[in-house]
């Protein structure tokens, strides 16, 4: 869908307070849209859409017991390298049976 925004202006905001139960998600992304649409239809008393800006933008209410952030801890320069054998021996081993 062309909407006539950026990239840089098509973000995900999410909102949320300590008193109020519900968190608030409007986002133009469109593999979180499709997530939270599935999650909706299947889940609809965690999960709602409130709003279609029809640009391209849905806005969701989640209950905040389910909705979480994940931070994850950059790799180790070990870490990296051995990913990085992994993947190049993987990517030899698909060349050679095609």
């Amino acid at each position: 869908m062309k909407t006539g925004l950026s990239k840089k202006q098509k973000t995900t905001n999410v909102y949320f307070n300590e008193a109020d139960s519900i968190v608030e998600v409007c986002t133009y992304n469109t593999a979180l849209k499709n997530r939270l649409t599935e999650y909706a239809g299947k889940y609809p008393s965690e999960c709602r859409l409130i709003d279609d800006d029809e640009n391209g933008c849905l806005t969701f209410e989640v209950n905040k017991g389910r909705f979480g952030f994940k931070l994850t801890a950059p790799y180790s320069e070990e870490r990296r390298k051995a990913a990085s054998e992994l993947a190049k021996k993987n990517t030899k081993r698909l060349r050679r049976q095609a």
